[in-house]
C-alpha cells in the first residue's frame, strides 16, 4: 500500500489528509479510501492576519519589544544616576539628606524617595533647598510679570534659571549637582548618521503672522469650509477647516514651506500648517513621526537663531511667557549636542569656583570607584578631566549598536572553514550575503540583468524574438554595460532610447522581456557617488573601482555622524580633496540594509566568467576555478566534476569561451551545482524531525506568521508519521497568502476587494434585469454562470470604448456602492442597459448581441483557448459568440476557426443568419474591441500555444515555497535524489483543487455540511432568506444580496481546510500536469488528449448533443466518505498558555581567556502575556452627597451640606440637646426651618469610605468632553468650572469648544473665565471612573498606582463542584461555581509552584479549568444519567472563547467566523448557552484533544 499525504497550508490553518493507495503491476496507483484527515488552527489576532494579507510588514513581539526598550531606557537613565552619584558623592557635592539616602553603589535605599533640592523638616513637609537662587529667579520676574511673584512662580523653574546663571557665575556645589542631575533626565536625541537624509532640506519652518483671514465655500464633501489666509510676506494659504479661524488674525503661525523646481525653472511653493503639539498627541503614530522631526528641526533653528544654550532660552522663554507649558511644548527633542555644548560650558565654567573639578587626586579617585577591574580604561582616561567624565564617560555616552550581521542569510556556496583548536577538526561557519549596494554587487546584478535580457518586435499574435539583431556582438554587449553602468534604473521607455538601437519613432512596436512599467536598478551605488563627487566639484574621472569600493565601505560601515566627519576628512586629505568633498558625503544618505544572495567571496568567483569584453580578464578567475575548466575542456576525469556539468559546458572548448555565462552556468563550472541542494538530507523516522525542530533557530524566517505555519505543519507531519506509519508521497498546496511576497500580498487584497464589489454589482443587475420591464429573457440573480455571462458582456462594452459618457460612469460607481439604498433607480439601469446593447458585438461574427437574449440558450461562454487544449477558466480566456458558433468552433483556437470557416454562413436558432469573419476582419474587430484588453486580444490572435504560457504557469520560486517543499522532501526522499525537492512532493494550486471540487461534487457536500447553520438563522430571523431551492429541489445556502459583501461560506467553518487536504492528496501529478497545463506543452511526456481519455468521462450537459469533459472521481464511493470524514472531524486548536517562566538567557562568557557561550538561570520570572493597560492611575477618595437620617447626622455634623443647618444643628449639640430636643426644636420653628426634612438631611462622604473605589488619570482635552462627561469625571472642581463655561460660550458644542483652535481660545482667556484670577493653561485633565484596579506593585510608590488589566488577560475560568444531599429524596445533586481567575492572581500562584486556580471559598478544588481554545462537550440529559458509554455526537462539541466574573461564553468548534455578526453566534460572537439551549458551562465535560483531532481524554 501507498500513503500518501496531503497538506493545505494557510497563514494560520494546517490543513491535513492521509490517503491509502494500491499499486498494481503495471505500476499504476489506485486510491482506496480516506485514512484520516484534520484541521489544525493556529489562533492568531484578527488584525495580524490582516496586516500580513494587506502585505504590511508585522511581528507579533513588535509591542513588547518597544515596550523593552521604554524599560531598557529607563534601566540605562538609572544606571547613569548611580554612577553620577558616585563620583558626586566623592566630590562631596550632594547635600547631606540626599547623601544619607544612597548605598555604597549610588543606589537609592529600599523605602527611600529622597529629591536632592527638596528636604523634610521636623513636621514632616518639604523645604526647598536652594531659596537664596530662588529669589534671585523672583527678582526677575519682578520686572516681567510682577504679578506673579509671590505665588504662582513655581520653584520648579529654579533649575532654568541656575543653567542660565551657570554660564557665567559661580552656582553652590550642591546646585551644580542638581543641575547634572538635571541633564541626565533630559540629554537629547542621538542621531546616527543613517536617520538623517537629504529630506531634511525638501522643507523648512516659517513663522509668518497672519495679516487677514477670508472665508470661502464649503469643500465637496461639505463638512469643511475653505479659507484663504494672507500672510505677511504675501504668501496665501488655503485649506479647509470645520471650524471658523478668524481668531488666527495678527498672530504668529508656523508654516511648513515645501520648494519644488519645476521641469520650466519655476520654484513652486506648498504651504501647510504645522499643528501644534496637542494636536499631533491626537494624532496616529505614523502622523506624529512626520510632524516630530518637523518640529525638532523647527526647535533647533529657533535655538540657534537666539544663539542661547537650551538652558538660557527655556528660562528667557518662560521669563516673558509664563503661561506656556515648558516639558513637551517649549522644547520637544532635539538633537544631543545642543545639551552636550550646554553642559561643557557649564562645567568650564564652573571649575574655576569649585577647584575640586581640577583635583587630579579626586578625578583618579573617582574613575578608580567607577573602572575598579578595567585598568586598561583607567590608564586610557588617566589624562582627561572632571568635563571629560561628566560628559563623554557618564551623561553623554552611547554604547555601540550591536551588530545585526546574523540576521543576514548566510551564502549558499562559500563557507569558512578553520581549525578547531581543542578537538583539531575543521569548523565550518557560513559566510554571510554581500549588501546589495557593494560595487561587486551592483556589477554583478546588471550582468546578470544583461545576460537574461530579450528584445522582442511586437507582432498581432506571438511576438518575435529580435536580440540578435540588436545585440549582435559581445562589443554590443559591453557598450550596452557601459552605458547602463552609469545609471541609476532603466525601465522599457528608457532602455529602447538606447542610441545604438536606433528605435527613436518606433520603439513602441518593440519591448523587453521584463515588465514593461517597471523600472529596473542599474547600478545605482555608482550613480549616486559620481551625483555627490559633482556636487563637491570632483572629476568622474576621480572614480576608478579601488575607490569606489572604499568611498562605499566608508560609508556604509560608520553611523555615527561625528566619526563619519573624521574618516572623509582623513580620506580627502589622503587623496588630495578639498573641505567641499567631506560636506557634502556628510549629508550623503545611507545605503539600504538589504542583502543578496550570494557572499562577496561567490559573486567575485561568478563576476569572472559572467564579464564580457575588455571587462573580462583570464587572471580574474581564481585557482581551482581555472583548473575545473581545464579539465572540463580537456574531458579530464574528476569525481568533482558532475556529467551534469559537462553536458552543460560541452561547446565551451578554450578559456576564453568561459565569459558572458548565464548565472546558472557560471554556478555549475564554479560550485558544480545551481539550484540543486548543497546538503541532502533524508529523515529516516520522527525523531530525525524532532531534531530539527529542537535545532530550529527561532525568528531565522523574519516573518513570525510565516514561520509558526511552518513550524506547526512540521510538529503535524511528525505526529502524522508517528501514528499512520511511513508516508511516501506528500502533496501540498500553499495558501496564496503564504507562497506571495508583502507586496503581491497587498496586491491580491486590493483586486479581491474590488472583485467582490464587481460581483455585488453583478448580482444587483442581474436582480433589476428580473424585472418583466426590461423585456429580458430568462434571468436568474443567483445563478453563477449568468452572473458570469454579464461580466463578459460588459467587458466587451468597456474594452471596445475609449471614453465611457459621464452619465454611465456615474451609474457604474453607484453600482459599486455595498449600500443597497446607493444604487441606481430603475431609469438609471435602462440607460445603462441601452449602452451596452448599443456597443456589444460577436467576437466571430462582429453581430449585435441583444441584452434580451444573453441569458437564453442561444449564446454561450466560448473558451478562446479551449479547455480541452489548456487549462485556462480565468476571465481573460472568456467571450460570448452564438451557440451554433460556438459548437462549430469545437476545440480550435480562435485564430484557427477564423482561418478553417471564413466567410461561412450559419443560422441562429432565433432565425438569424450570421456571417463567420475573413482573417483580415477579424483581426481588425480584434485590435479596436479589444485594444484595451492585450491579454485577450493576444489570445485571440493566438495560432498556437506558446510554451512560455507553460512554463510561467509552472515557475514557483518563492523562498517561503521552496523552504516548506525541500523540508517535506527530507520524509519522502528517495536513494539517489539530488534535487533538492524530492520528486515525491507534488505542489498543488487553488485553480488545481476548484476544478477538482467542482467535477466531484465536494461543493454540493460542502453545502450539505454547513446548511444546519442556515437553516438555523433562518429560525432565528423568522425568514427564510437563508435558504434557497436549487433547480432539482435541493435545499441549499443563500446570503442576501446586502449581506454578501466579506461573506465566503468556505471561511465559515474550520473544517474547509480538511476538505481542501483531502481533494490535494487526491490530485497525482497526471492531474496536476493536466490542469496546469503541463501537458499542453510540446515536450511532455504525456500528451494533453491521453490525459484527457486516462483522467476525465464525457459528460453530456444537455438534449441539444453539448458535452464537457469532468475528471473521474477518485474512487465511486468518494463524496459519500468525504462527508462522513468531515461530519466526524474534531478541529484541534494550538495552545499558547505560556503565561510566566524563569527567564533564560544565553550570555557570552570567557573562561580561560576563551570566549564561551553560557546559559543564564534567571532568578527574574518573565511574564509571557500583557499584564494590564498602559495608562497608570491614582486612586481618588471623592467628596459626594447623600441623604442620611437625623440620627446619622449628628454622629458626623461637620460633613451636613447645608451651612445654616449645620451650625445650627452644632450649636444645639453642645447646649447639650438629645436627639428628640433636636427633632421638636425643628418642628417649633417649622416656619424658619420649612426646606429642612429631618429624614432626608444632604451630608457629604468620601468614597474610599464605601466598597466603590475610584481612579483617576490624565487625559488631553479633546471633542469628547461634552457637559455630561465634564460634570462627572472631571476631577478638580475649579478646573470643571472654567470647562463649563469655556462650553457654554460654544453654544454646547464640544467639536467648537475643544478643538485645537478653541482650546487656544480658552487658555488665552483663561483668567477671565476664572473669575479674573490666574490659571496655568489647560491642554490635560484629570478624569475618574468607578473601576476594578490592582496595583502595579507592593514596595514604594508602586503601591499608589493603579493599573486595568489587559484585554485578553482571563485566561482561567475555574468551575468548581460540590455535591448536596437532598433530605427528602436522599438523591446527591450536583452544583457548580464559577469564577475568572485574574492574570495577576494566576501569576502570584505560578511564582509559588501552585496550581493556576485557587480554592473557592469552602475550600474546594476546581473539578476543572478552562481556558481559551479548550474543548468541552455538552451531553444530553440521556448522557448526563447514563454516564458511561457515552457516544460523542460531535455537533455537541464546543470551543471555550472567553470569560469574565463567572460568565463563560463558548461557541461551536467547528465555526471558524460567524455568518452575521451578533445574529448566529450571540452578541460579541459567543454565547454562554448551547445551540440546543443548555446552560454550557452547568453541564459541559472538558476533553482533551491532540495535534491531530484524536480525543485523549474525556472529562475531568
Amino acid at each position: 500500500m501507498k500513503r500518501i499525504l496531503g497538506l493545505d497550508l494557510g497563514t494560520n490553518s494546517i490543513g491535513w489528509s492521509v490517503l491509502l493507495a494500491e499499486i498494481d503491476e503495471s505500476g499504476n496507483v489506485q486510491l482506496k479510501y480516506i485514512e484520516a484527515t484534520g484541521s489544525r488552527i493556529i489562533p492568531m489576532d484578527a488584525a495580524m492576519l490582516g496586516d500580513f494579507d494587506r502585505g504590511n510588514s508585522i511581528s507579533q513581539t513588535a509591542e513588547r519589544t518597544r515596550l523593552r526598550g521604554i524599560r531598557h531606557l529607563l534601566e540605562r537613565c538609572l544606571l547613569r544616576r548611580e554612577r553620577i552619584h558616585r563620583v558626586l558623592d566623592i566630590l562631596e557635592f550632594l547635600p547631606y539628606h540626599y547623601s544619607q539616602a544612597l548605598n555604597r553603589y549610588g543606589q537609592i535605599k529600599e523605602g527611600e524617595e529622597p529629591k536632592l533640592a527638596w528636604r523634610k523638616n521636623e513636621m514632616g513637609k518639604y523645604d526647598f533647598l536652594f531659596v537664596d537662587s530662588f529669589n534671585e529667579m523672583l527678582e526677575d520676574f519682578r520686572v516681567t510679570h510682577p504679578e506673579l511673584v509671590g505665588k504662582k512662580v513655581p520653584y520648579d523653574w529654579t533649575i532654568y534659571y541656575l543653567r542660565k546663571k551657570a554660564l557665567t557665575q559661580k552656582i553652590a556645589k550642591e546646585e551644580l549637582a542638581w543641575v547634572l542631575l538635571n541633564f541626565n533626565q533630559k540629554r537629547g536625541y542621538y542621531q546616527l548618521s543613517e536617520e538623517e537624509t537629504e529630506k531634511d532640506n525638501n522643507f523648512t519652518i516659517e513663522s509668518l503672522k497672519v495679516i487677514d483671514v477670508v472665508k470661502g465655500e464649503k469643500d465637496k464633501k461639505g463638512n469643511k469650509y475653505w479659507f484663504e489666509v494672507s500672510l505677511e510676506n504675501g504668501w496665501i494659504y488655503r485649506a479647509a477647516f470645520y471650524n471658523d479661524i478668524y481668531l488666527w488674525k495678527s498672530e504668529v503661525k508656523d508654516f511648513i514651506v515645501k520648494k519644488t523646481t519645476l521641469k520650466n525653472g519655476e520654484q513652486k511653493i506648498s504651504l501647510s500648517i504645522l499643528p501644534s503639539i496637542d494636536e499631533i498627541e491626537r494624532m496616529t503614530e505614523k502622523e506624529k513621526n512626520k510632524l516630530y522631526d518637523k518640529i525638532r528641526i523647527k526647535t533647533e533653528k529657533t535655538i540657534l537663531d537666539t544663539g542661547k544654550t537650551v538652558g538660557a532660552y527655556i528660562y528667557d522663554s518662560i521669563l516673558q511667557n509664563p503661561g506656556q507649558k515648558v516639558r513637551g511644548k517649549l522644547v520637544r527633542t532635539i538633537e544631543r549636542k545642543f545639551y552636550k555644548d550646554e553642559l561643557i560650558k557649564i562645567l568650564n565654567k564652573q571649575k574655576e569656583f569649585h577647584p575640586e573639578l581640577q583635583d587630579k587626586d579626586l578625578y583618579q579617585a573617582c574613575i578608580e570607584e567607577l573602572y575598579p577591574s578595567n585598568e586598561a580604561y583607567r590608564q586610557n582616561i588617566a589624562n582627561r578631566d572632571f568635563t571629560y567624565l561628566f560628559v563623554e564617560d557618564i551623561l553623554f555616552y552611547q554604547r555601540p549598536l550591536k551588530t545585526k550581521k546574523s540576521l543576514i542569510a548566510n551564502c549558499p556556496y562559500e563557507e569558512h572553514i578553520v581549525k578547531d583548536k581543542e578537538t583539531g577538526g575543521e569548523k565550518k561557519y557560513g559566510l554571510k550575503c554581500i549588501a546589495k549596494s557593494h560595487p561587486i554587487y551592483q556589477e554583478f546584478r546588471l550582468w546578470q540583468f544583461l545576460s537574461n535580457l530579450r528584445i522582442y518586435k511586437k507582432e498581432l499574435a506571438n511576438d518575435v524574438d529580435v536580440t540578435c539583431d540588436f545585440l549582435k556582438t559581445e562589443e554590443d554587449y559591453v557598450a550596452l554595460f557601459d552605458w547602463l553602468n552609469d545609471k541609476k534604473a532603466i525601465d522599457q521607455k528608457g532602455f529602447l532610447k538606447y542610441p545604438a538601437f536606433g528605435l527613436k519613432k518606433n520603439a513602441e512596436n518593440y519591448r523587453w522581456n521584463y515588465v514593461e512599467d517597471k523600472p529596473y536598478p542599474c547600478n545605482e551605488t555608482r550613480t549616486q557617488l559620481l551625483s555627490y563627487l559633482s556636487k563637491a566639484g570632483v572629476s568622474s574621472d576621480f572614480l576608478n573601482k579601488e575607490l569606489e569600493e572604499r568611498i562605499w565601505h566608508l560609508l556604509y560601515s560608520v553611523d555615527d555622524k561625528q566619526e563619519l566627519e573624521k574618516a572623509l576628512r582623513k580620506f580627502a586629505n589622503k587623496y588630495g580633496l578639498n573641505e567641499s568633498f567631506v560636506n557634502v558625503f556628510q549629508k550623503f544618505p545611507p545605503f539600504k540594509k538589504e542583502y543578496g544572495a550570494y557572499s562577496a567571496k561567490a559573486i567575485k568567483k561568478l563576476l569572472s566568467l559572467m564579464r564580457m569584453g575588455y571587462h573580462w580578464s583570464e587572471s580574474n578567475i581564481d585557482e581551482i576555478t581555472r583548473e575545473r575548466i581545464g579539465k572540463i575542456i580537456t574531458g579530464e576525469y574528476d569525481e568533482r566534476i558532475k556529467n551534469r556539468v559537462r553536458e552543460k559546458a560541452m561547446n565551451l572548448t578554450e578559456v576564453s569561451s568561459f565569459r558572458g555565462l548565464p548565472l546558472w552556468l557560471a554556478c555549475y563550472v564554479v560550485y558544480d551545482r545551481h539550484s540543486e541542494a548543497k546538503d541532502i538530507t533524508k529523515w529516516q523516522t520522527p525523531d530525525d524531525l524532532q531534531k530539527y525542530l529542537d535545532s530550529f533557530k527561532q525568528h531565522s524566517l523574519r516573518n513570525p506568521v510565516v514561520e509558526q505555519v511552518i513550524t506547526e505543519t512540521l510538529r503535524t507531519v511528525r505526529d502524522i508519521w508517528k501514528q499512520y506509519g511511513d508516508i511516501d508521497e506528500i502533496h501540498v498546496e500553499l495558501g496564496r497568502e503564504m507562497k506571495n511576497p508583502a507586496d503581491k500580498r497587498r496586491q491580491m487584497t486590493q483586486q479581491i476587494s474590488d472583485n467582490e464589489n464587481a460581483n455585488l454589482r453583478i448580482k444587483a443587475l442581474l436582480m433589476e434585469f428580473a424585472n418583466p420591464e426590461f423585456e429580458i429573457e430568462n434571468v436568474r440573480p443567483y445563478s453563477p454562470s449568468q452572473q458570469d455571462i454579464l461580466r463578459i458582456y460588459e467587458e466587451g462594452v468597456l474594452n471596445s470604448v475609449n471614453d465611457i459618457p459621464e452619465d454611465i460612469e456615474n451609474v457604474l460607481k453607484k453600482f459599486k456602492e455595498s449600500d443597497v439604498k446607493k444604487r441606481p433607480t430603475r431609469s438609471e439601469v435602462l440607460r445603462y442597459k441601452l449602452w451596452l446593447e448599443q456597443k456589444y458585438r460577436s467576437p466571430y461574427t462582429g453581430q449585435p448581441i441583444p441584452l434580451s437574449k444573453l441569458f437564453t440558450s442561444a449564446y454561450e461562454i466560448e473558451h478562446v483557448i479551449p479547455q480541452s487544449r489548456y487549462f485556462d477558466d480565468s476571465f481573460s480566456n472568456k467571450v460570448i459568440c452564438e451557440s451554433e458558433v460556438n459548437k462549430l468552433k469545437d476545440n480550435l483556437l480562435g485564430f484557427e476557426f477564423i482561418k478553417k470557416h471564413r466567410g461561412e454562413k450559419i443560422e441562429l436558432s432565433f432565425g438569424k443568419v450570421v456571417t463567420i469573419f475573413t482573417e483580415g476582419e477579424y483581426e481588425q474587430f480584434v485590435k479596436d474591441h479589444y485594444g484595451r484588453n492585450r491579454t485577450k486580444m493576444r489570445k485571440l490572435l493566438l495560432e498556437s500555444i506558446p510554451e512560455e504560457f507553460i512554463a510561467r504557469q509552472l515557475n514557483d520560486s518563492r523562498y517561503i515555497s521552496k523552504m516548506v517543499k525541500g523540508l517535506l522532501s527530507n520524509i519522502v526522499r528517495e536513494e539517489g535524489e539530488e534535487e533538492a525537492i524530492s520528486k515525491n512532493i507534488i505542489v498543488c494550486t487553488g485553480s488545481v483543487t476548484d476544478r477538482l471540487k467542482k467535477d466531484w461534487g465536494i461543493n454540493d457536500i460542502w453545502n450539505k455540511i454547513i446548511l444546519p447553520r442556515f437553516v438555523r438563522l433562518n429560525e432565528i430571523t423568522g425568514t427564510n432568506q437563508f435558504t434557497t431551492r436549487t433547480t432539482n429541489g435541493h435545499e441549499v445556502p443563500s446570503m442576501p444580496l446586502e449581506l454578501q459583501k466579506g461573506f465566503n461560506k468556505k471561511r465559515i467553518d474550520h473544517r474547509h481546510h480538511a476538505m481542501d487536504a483531502i481533494i490535494i492528496a487526491c490530485a497525482n501529478r497526471n492531474i496536476v500536469n493536466y490542469l496546469n497545463n503541463e501537458s499542453a506543452s510540446g515536450k511532455a511526456k504525456i500528451s494533453r488528449y491521453d490525459l484527457q481519455v486516462l483522467l476525465c468521462d464525457k459528460v453530456k450537459t444537455d438534449d441539444k448533443g453539448n458535452y464537457k469533459w469532468m475528471m473521474k472521481k477518485p474512487w465511486d464511493s468518494f463524496t459519500q466518505d468525504v462527508y462522513k470524514v468531515l461530519k466526524e472531524l474534531i478541529v484541534s486548536f494550538k495552545q499558547n498558555l505560556r503565561v510566566i517562566n524563569k527567564a533564560s538567557n544565553m550570555y557570552v562568557h570567557f573562561e580561560d581567556g576563551k570566549k564561551k557561550l553560557v546559559k543564564q538561570e534567571g532568578v527574574n520570572w518573565a511574564i509571557r502575556k500583557s499584564m494590564h493597560k498602559d495608562t497608570v492611575y491614582g486612586e481618588v477618595n471623592l467628596r459626594k452627597i447623600k441623604t442620611v437620617s437625623l440620627n446619622e447626622a449628628i454622629k458626623n455634623p461637620s460633613r451636613i451640606v447645608e451651612k445654616e443647618f449645620k451650625f445650627k444643628l452644632q450649636s444645639l449639640l453642645k447646649e447639650g440637646y438629645d436627639t428628640k430636643k433636636i427633632k421638636k426644636y425643628f418642628e417649633e420653628n417649622k416656619d424658619v426651618w420649612q426646606d429642612i426634612n429631618l429624614s432626608k438631611i444632604a451630608v457629604y462622604y468620601f468614597t474610599k469610605e464605601t466598597k466603590d473605589r475610584f481612579f483617576a488619570t490624565r487625559k488631553p482635552l479633546d471633542t469628547s468632553f461634552s457637559k455630561k462627561k465634564i460634570e462627572e469625571s472631571v476631577t478638580d472642581t475649579g478646573i470643571q468650572k472654567i470647562l463649563l463655561r469655556h462650553l457654554d460660550l460654544k453654544d454646547g458644542n464640544p467639536d467648537l469648544a475643544f478643538s485645537a483652535d478653541g482650546i487656544d481660545e480658552m487658555n488665552r482667556n483663561i483668567v477671565e473665565l476664572n473669575d479674573g484670577k490666574y490659571h496655568q493653561p489647560i491642554y490635560k485633565v484629570r478624569v475618574y471612573e468607578k473601576a476594578d484596579k490592582f496595583a502595579i506593585g507592593q514596595k514604594g510608590n508602586k503601591s499608589s498606582k493603579f493599573v486595568e488589566a489587559a484585554k485578553g488577560t482571563n485566561l482561567y475560568f475555574a468551575v468548581y463542584e460540590t455535591e448536596l444531599l437532598n433530605a427528602d429524596t436522599g438523591k446527591i445533586t450536583k452544583k457548580r461555581n464559577y469564577a475568572t481567575i485574574p492574570l495577576n492572581v494566576v501569576m502570584d500562584r505560578l511564582k509559588q509552584g501552585l496550581p493556576p486556580a485557587p480554592t473557592d471559598e469552602k475550600g474546594y478544588e476546581p473539578k476543572f479549568v478552562l481556558s481559551p481554545n479548550d474543548l468541552v462537550y455538552v451531553p444530553t440529559e440521556d448522557e448526563i444519567n447514563a454516564s458511561n458509554n457515552m457516544k460523542l455526537d460531535y455537533s455537541r462539541i464546543y470551543k471555550f472563547i472567553s470569560c469574565t466574573g463567572n460568565e463563560a461564553h463558548f461557541i461551536p468548534c467547528f465555526v471558524a467566523s460567524p455568518i452575521i455578526d451578533t445574529k448566529e453566534l450571540g452578541s460579541n460572537n459567543k454565547a454562554q448557552r448551547a445551540w440546543t439551549d443548555e446552560m454550557i458551562k452547568e453541564v459541559c465535560i472538558p476533553i482533551k484533544v491532540d495535534r491531530l483531532g484524536n480525543i485523549t481524554k474525556i472529562g475531568y
